[in-house]
């Protein structure tokens, strides 16, 4: 079993909140992780996948709860919307901490009448699926705070070897396609998850017309992972209204199977009009949506640059998920299309741009968006940062660093 960088956060949330929640996609290693707690602790654990502990809570979900006297874990329940409300007034009448551990496989901060209905009494936690430092079993430093503020020289970052890149490419973070053997079984495996999500999930959140749809834009957002969004170029693409094709987005983002990335703006105002960044947030997906695989990797010249951008993106969510200095992510991207793939911000309102490069090789031409915003936010910038498939880190100018991507491993 691997070590996840949440567990102490989902402790020190139940010793002071009523209800926890732990969200994040299918198959990440939430019931295995929520299980393990919940024996370590006495509490007892229900799962909504099982039809009678479903059928209990949905018909009668104030009762399913008032017979539990005890703290509980209560897994997938998004299934039973109705819940919510039962729990929200369960806890109004006893606010002890730790009574309820739930999980959901839905973002419920996307469904603002399960969120509404909890406000104040749950904190939400992510769980994304493995970090590279996971599988390697080294879930203590946070790695995103190290390339905020860190000692770049502190930690020995060994060579980035391409065989290793490319594997943690393919493989993603799904325990369960980590331990297939080959690539042939990871796809099927990958199949078998893409139907599960589609043919059970988007029904229960919602009345889809055409199913077929959905696997078709989630392949054509695959290819355009790291780019920004465009509506109007995916309705034409796509040949969906933009109105079906944002219904159909929306679902993709709840399941987890999209990540949007806002853009950074000194004025919070405009951050809402600049066009965000979509991603499809694992690279073992991503990968196998788009027909990359190793033996393609293997042969070509270059890695693909939004395969490589995905990866890091992954890797920066899951680490800010336990962030000691609460970081935030964003992209930048000016009117005159100077760009920084992705922008590290504190509490204090500082800055840490890194960019991602797939090649092996960096020079200066790599920093020129890193040094526009060092340039034009001289007060806030903390340092910038080239990852790049190389074999050690480089300065390469005040405040400016080229860093192995295997820094992650």
């Amino acid at each position: 079993m691997y070590t996840r960088h949440i567990s102490p956060l989902i402790q020190e949330a139940l010793a002071d909140t009523p209800v926890v929640l732990l969200n994040g996609a299918r198959q990440t290693g939430k019931s295995t992780l929520v299980q393990t707690l919940a024996e370590s602790e006495g509490r007892r654990y229900f799962t909504l996948d099982d039809h009678a502990t479903l059928s209990a809570a949905s018909n009668d979900p104030a009762g399913f709860i008032a017979g539990i006297n005890a703290p509980v874990a209560l897994d997938e329940v998004q299934r039973a919307p109705g819940l919510f409300l039962a729990i929200k007034a369960a806890v109004d009448r006893d606010r002890k901490p730790g009574r309820f551990l739930l999980t959901g496989s839905a973002n419920v901060m996307l469904l603002p009448n399960i969120a509404d209905s909890l406000a104040g009494r749950m904190e939400v936690l992510s769980l994304w699926p493995l970090s590279s430092a996971e599988i390697a079993g080294n879930a203590d430093t946070n790695l995103a705070d190290w390339l905020f503020s860190g000692d770049l020289n502190a930690n020995a970052v060994p060579p980035c070897e391409r065989s290793q890149l490319i594997d943690r490419l393919i493989i993603g973070g799904f325990p369960e396609a980590l331990e297939r053997d080959s690539e042939r079984r990871r796809a099927a495996w990958f199949d078998n998850y893409l139907q599960a999500i589609l043919y059970r999930d988007v029904r229960e959140l919602a009345r889809v017309e055409q199913l077929t749809e959905i696997p078709n834009l989630l392949q054509l957002l695959a290819v355009r992972s790291a780019n920004l969004l465009n509506f109007a170029e995916l309705s034409r693409t796509s040949n969906l209204p933009q109105t079906t094709l944002k219904r159909y987005f929306t679902l993709l983002e709840t399941l987890f199977m999209l990540y949007r990335l806002p853009a950074w703006e000194r004025n919070p105002g405009k951050r809402l009009v600049k066009a965000p960044k979509v991603f499809v947030p694992d690279t073992g997906l991503l990968a196998h949506l788009a027909n990359w695989t190793a033996d393609r990797m293997g042969v070509e010249s270059g890695l693909p640059g939004g395969l490589v951008e995905t990866f890091v993106l992954g890797e920066l969510l899951k680490h800010l998920a336990f962030s000691h200095q609460r970081l935030t992510l964003w992209h930048y991207r000016t009117q005159n299309n100077i760009e920084v793939d992705f922008i590290l911000e504190n509490r204090s309102g500082n800055l840490t741009g890194i960019e991602v490069k797939a090649s092996a090789t960096v020079d200066a031409k790599d920093f020129k968006g890193l040094k526009h915003l060092q340039e034009t936010e001289a007060a806030i910038f903390q340092r910038g940062i080239v990852l790049y498939s190389g074999r050690e880190v480089v300065p390469f100018g005040e405040k400016l660093f080229a860093v192995p991507l295997s820094m992650w491993w």
